[in-house]
């Protein structure tokens, strides 16, 4: 046996690529997991929302993840694939994943879950306290600091209903918003639920001992608030995507089908890398779906190899 031939190969080994690698090493596939080591999540102390693991640090998460993988005969490797290519002249779907060690490893399928980076206001300051209390998804950390003083920081027109949202968790919110940014009707629909506005730039966060205390407006004054959400932009990790010659939309997200299909056959996608909205439990759960769809893929071409062995004329 070639020590790199794998059934799959997983790209990423974060909640979406452990969950398929598990689900496939149980299947009995010989699964390979190339992880970064630079998980999205990794500033947050704890992730919420997790059925049984709710408050469990997220690296703690992984590491179980990573030894039940390892305890069922899968493999992971901490590196970072710089090339993804399918392989020419086979009768049977092949890729290549050369790493940036040199390593070179040969796939018969491929699940890439790589993820996304999330982009922030240029704000002095505002990336330093990032999942610590500069924060992106209210149900992921809003019970964390619930009653306490909230801003939402503008970072695009969704904003206001994204300050809507924040509001269920505390009665003092306040949105920063750019002058001249809101409609009347958003500015009725606000105050209604009396959540502030103040309409100055941000120039920075006022931060003492290591916490955030508030931010600091152009107009000179500070406004006290004791954590601050973003409404999330995303930019996802597709460059490998890219290379394999999957079809992306005009904003670099994958065009994908049920089970993470993507448009070239044996790959897939999992978690946030196609899913900008997926939490750790969702990412978990699509690589789960995609796994299972990888193993069913793989049985219908053994079937087939099968046969053309016993019949090379059928």
């Amino acid at each position: 046996m070639n020590t790199n031939q794998y059934d799959v190969i997983i790209v990423g080994g974060g909640a979406a690529g452990l969950s398929a690698a598990l689900v496939l090493s149980r299947a009995r596939r010989r699964v390979i997991v190339v992880d970064s080591g630079a998980p999205r999540n990794a500033p947050a102390a704890h992730m919420q929302g997790f059925l049984s693991r709710d408050g469990m640090p997220p690296a703690e998460l992984l590491a179980t993840g990573r030894s039940e993988v390892l305890s069922y005969g899968g493999e992971i490797v901490s590196a970072t694939v710089e090339q993804l290519l399918a392989a020419d002249g086979t009768d049977s779907l092949t890729f290549v994943a050369r790493l940036t060690d040199g390593t070179t490893l040969h796939g018969r399928r491929v699940l890439v879950t790589t993820g996304l980076r999330d982009e922030l206001p240029d704000i002095p300051g505002l990336s330093e306290r990032w999942a610590r209390d500069v924060l992106h998804c209210p149900y992921c950390h809003g019970y964390e600091v619930r009653d306490q003083r909230l801003g939402v920081v503008w970072n695009g027109p969704a904003t206001p209903t994204y300050a809507q949202i924040v509001r269920q968790w505390s009665h003092d919110v306040v949105l920063l918003a750019p002058p001249a940014t809101l409609s009347d009707e958003q500015r009725t629909e606000l105050l209604a639920r009396a959540i502030g506005i103040v309409e100055s730039p941000v120039t920075g966060v006022e931060v003492r001992g290591d916490r955030l205390t508030g931010v600091m407006l152009a107009d000179g004054t500070t406004l006290h608030r004791d954590a601050l959400f973003v409404p999330p932009r995303f930019t996802p990790h597709s460059d490998l995507l890219v290379q394999l010659g999957c079809e992306l939309d005009d904003d670099g997200w994958v065009i994908g089908g049920a089970n993470g299909a993507t448009s070239v056959a044996g790959v897939r996608v999992a978690g946030n890398v196609s899913n900008p909205r997926a939490q750790v439990i969702t990412a978990a759960g699509e690589g789960s779906a995609a796994a299972i769809a990888i193993n069913a893929d793989l049985v219908e071409e053994d079937v087939r190899l099968a046969v053309r062995d016993v019949d090379p004329h059928a």
